[in-house]
């Protein structure tokens, strides 16, 4: 592509490219393939003019390279783009910002007196009715005031001032939409699929795949504990299926053949496979835009204030104006009352900051699924930590397979590898990886495999029942035995890794050792927790208590246990809630679910098991626990933002009324200063809440 460097400093780039015009999907196919180079940290492509801001680490002479092999017809660069890339959006609201801005303009200049009068009134026509219609409802909010300032400026002759107030009003109404539609369309977007492979079910072999492959009619199999990939039809299988992803709701629903299911729901229990109806699996973005949409996931008791605060000031407002008039005769002092709206800037700024802090926290690989938990987390005094992948790393390596009764190590990995691949869990991951770094390919040679939450994996291979799991599940639940006479190498396994157990035909075959390394940051991450506002660290575990007991020393929790299962967690948490504490949990596995649901704020660690991303009120992609820390000052900071924000409208307001009332300012002087100071705390409201 031809381009020509318009200025350029040290990581920053602007070009103009050589080309007549570019769409909004040249734009993004441009936007998404530079992002996609490796030392290309952030770009912004201008459609309208044909510019491009990019930013960059590294070589100059890379970007240049980038650029100049840039073509749209690029293979495979459309799989770059989201199916929603928020520009079209954008482009809409600024199109109707710049419209508004324009009409203004053009009929201040440019209509005479009398046709202005005229297109005032005829704006006009829209508020009065919402005032009438608050009337008819017996309401008085915020729609009755703004009816009653622009019909009285109406009846005064004061047209100007009438049409200042709906030229700010719809400004207003424009910003606060697009804030919020934005903000949504973030949301919605982050929420969205990201899954590359599935499984086919080609006869009686599953084989993975990419999503890419698959067509309609395809046969896929998804497993517990796993986000459905496709759109479809339930073809054989039973299972207890999430969906509040898309409906909302907190329960579970069964589902068997002939039942649909969604992408992006979550099988809890069972499996399932699947006819494709939607290959494509496009459908889920829309689902998500319209449950938030309806629902009041977004809202936090915060702005509810802020709502119902709003409307209980309308009436004394207009009582103030009435009673003004009625002392002092004189209609410009009580206007002036009429003129000055605390509703305006306490509807608008509050969601405005709220979902700016949404916002804000995806530059941090924070999604969070709506503001009432950032507003939670501001006031949470108690968090809880899963141990695996969490304080961990979430990359556990397998560091010695102890094999028993004379088989062969490899073999029982290749084994092992081939039950765990099924299901999403860092342990299962660490299995996989290592078997894959010796070269260890498997045809699919087991049966049905059936995962049981916390304790481990079941199937049968060649006739011989095959488990692999915790100690509790091997040796208790399933009553396997040592093979006679390895009863001291049975004992004599190294303590400092976490263990897993193969056993096959109710022998132990083979003894797994993982190594599960404390993350680098997570003792400065306790410490700094702390520092921002938790009093009670916890870690909870269903590891030995030897292991638990260390892991807890060196990254200085509170309190810690261990040998818990799922419901143990769960039940902590609902004990600390009665004790009146806010308590947060953070988890990556299958086996968090329970707890994750239970908290005030469930967090999951984004590259944990599916289900717990679906929980979870809140996701961090970024593999980094700091990230923690940034949550919860961003949240501090946004419940300090609203409530100066309240300081500032309430005290600004009343300042505009008191001068108003005395005659200070004109009630013209009023409504600009007022509809001025909105737009400012709104435009506030939009910057970072961090530095």
């Amino acid at each position: 592509m031809k381009f020509r460097i318009e200025h350029e400093m040290k990581g920053r780039m602007r070009v103009h490219l050589k080309c007549q015009s570019m769409t909004m999907n040249q734009a993004d196919l441009l936007q998404y393939y530079l992002l996609d180079r490796p030392n290309i940290t952030n770009v912004k492509v201008y459609e309208r003019t044909g510019d491009a801001v990019i930013y960059y680490d590294g070589l100059r002479d890379q970007v240049i390279s980038a650029l100049l092999k840039f073509h749209y017809g690029l293979e495979d660069i459309s799989r770059l783009v989201p199916e929603q890339t928020g520009r079209e959006l954008n482009r809409k609201y600024q199109d109707q910002l710049i419209g508004q801005v324009v009409t203004k303009a053009f009929t201040t200049l440019f209509f005479p007196k009398i046709l202005r009068m005229v297109y005032t009134g005829f704006k006009s026509i829209k508020y009065i009715a919402q005032g009438i219609k608050c009337l008819k409802e017996r309401k008085i909010k915020v729609e009755l005031l703004d009816a009653t300032a622009i019909t009285v400026s109406i009846l005064r002759g004061d047209f100007d001032t009438a049409s200042s107030v709906m030229f700010l009003l719809g400004i207003g109404e424009t910003l606060e939409e697009w804030t919020h539609k934005r903000s949504i369309d973030d949301l919605a977007r982050s929420m969205s699929l990201n899954i590359e492979k599935v499984w086919l079910k080609q006869g009686d072999v599953e084989v993975q795949v990419p999503i890419g492959q698959i067509q309609e009619g395809d046969l896929i199999m998804v497993h517990m504990g796993s986000l459905v990939p496709l759109d479809g039809t339930v073809y054989a299988g039973e299972a207890m299926v999430n969906q509040a992803s898309l409906t909302g709701e907190s329960m579970p629903v069964k589902k068997d053949k002939g039942s649909s299911i969604y992408a992006g729901t979550v099988l809890e229990e069972g499996e399932l496979v699947i006819c494709v109806k939607n290959a494509v699996g496009t459908t889920r973005y829309e689902h998500i835009v319209k449950m938030i949409e309806e629902t009041e996931k977004l809202k936090s008791s915060a702005e509810g204030k802020a709502y119902h605060l709003a409307d209980r000031l309308v009436p004394y407002s207009l009582g103030g104006t009435i009673l003004t008039y009625l002392l002092t005769r004189n209609v410009q002092k009580a206007l002036s009352i009429l003129m000055v709206d605390f509703s305006c800037a306490l509807k608008l700024a509050m969601p405005i900051s709220v979902l700016t802090g949404i916002k804000e926290a995806s530059t941090y690989q924070i999604t969070v699924k709506g503001g009432k938990y950032l507003e939670t987390i501001a006031a949470a005094d108690t968090i809880v930590f899963d141990k695996t992948g969490t304080l961990t790393k979430a990359k556990p390596q397998v560091v010695d397979i102890i094999p028993f009764d004379g088989r062969d190590p490899d073999e029982m990995l290749r084994v092992s590898a081939c039950l765990e691949e099924h299901f999403p869990h860092s342990m299962a991951y660490a299995v996989v990886h290592a078997a894959k770094q010796k070269r260890l390919l498997h045809e699919e040679m087991h049966s049905k495999v059936e995962y049981i939450v916390a304790h481990g994996i079941s199937s049968y291979i060649d006739g011989e029942r095959v488990v692999i799991g915790s100690n509790h599940f091997v040796f208790e639940d399933e009553s396997c035995i040592i093979p006679e006479g390895e009863e001291d190498k049975f004992e004599e396994r190294p303590e400092e890794y976490s263990h897993l157990y193969l056993a096959i035909g109710g022998v132990l075959a083979a003894i797994i050792c993982i190594e599960d390394p404390l993350r680098e940051e997570s003792e400065a991450v306790v410490n700094s927790l702390r520092r921002v506002g938790f009093k009670k660290i916890v870690m909870m575990t269903g590891d030995s208590d030897r292991t638990a007991k260390a892991i807890a020393r060196k990254v200085g929790v509170d309190e810690y246990y261990s040998e818990v299962l799922p419901d143990d967690k769960a039940n902590f948490i609902l004990e600390e809630k009665k004790l009146g504490h806010k308590v947060v949990m953070v988890g990556d596995g299958i086996n968090d679910s329970p707890a994750l649901s239970a908290a005030d704020v469930g967090i999951a660690i984004s590259e944990g098991a599916a289900i717990a991303r679906e929980i979870a009120d809140i996701t961090i992609s970024a593999d980094d626990l700091f990230e923690l820390v940034s949550l919860k000052m961003l949240s501090t900071s946004l419940m300090k933002r609203i409530k100066n924000n309240y300081r500032f409208v309430i005290g600004f307001n009343l300042g505009l009324i008191v001068l108003g009332v005395s005659g200070v300012i004109m009630p013209t002087t009023s409504a600009m200063l007022h509809n001025t100071s909105t737009l400012l705390i709104s435009l506030k409201s939009m910057t970072n809440l961090l530095d």
